[in-house]
């Protein structure tokens, strides 16, 4: 009897870890007419085998003048993933065609808008050093963050 007692108990405690583990694949991060994300950290557990993002803007003003997104990369790659995509243009969402830096990206939204980025982590390790950050133009220099996958 103590050993099914026992049974149950573990088998509720890990269902009830799996479910916040893959909750914890999904993050909401918000963004405003300031410049400034709601978190400087994004953390997922390297379980996740996919990723989703909700990017909300919670400013006013349109995409084409304090646009928003959230772009993944290496940490070393912001600088230049951020410049190479300032002459890529509000259609590619300020990242170059083919950039094979950059790990995944959303689309620029304005304010009131929200997107979901969804990625596939294959190509990420665990401890890895990344960052997101926003690629419209001038942005990336203030709006990023550590992006933690472990």
């Amino acid at each position: 009897m103590k050993l099914r007692y026992l049974l149950s108990i573990t088998t509720l405690f890990a269902a009830a870890f799996s479910a916040q583990a893959s909750a914890s694949c999904e993050v909401t991060v918000e963004a405003n007419d300031m410049m400034k994300f709601s978190t400087d950290v994004i953390s997922v557990p390297a379980t996740c085998e996919e990723v989703s993002i909700t990017l909300k803007h919670t400013g006013k003003l349109p995409a084409a003048s304090m646009g928003h997104n959230i772009v993944i990369t290496d940490t070393a790659n912001v600088q230049g993933v951020g410049t190479d995509g300032m002459s890529a243009g509000i259609d590619n969402s300020y990242i170059k065609p083919g950039d094979d830096r950059v790990y995944a990206f959303s689309k620029v939204i304005g304010g009131g808008e929200e997107t979901v980025l969804t990625f596939d982590t294959s190509a990420l390790k665990a401890g890895g050093d990344y960052s997101f950050f926003c690629s419209f133009p001038g942005h990336w220099a203030i709006m990023k963050g550590k992006f933690e996958f472990k």
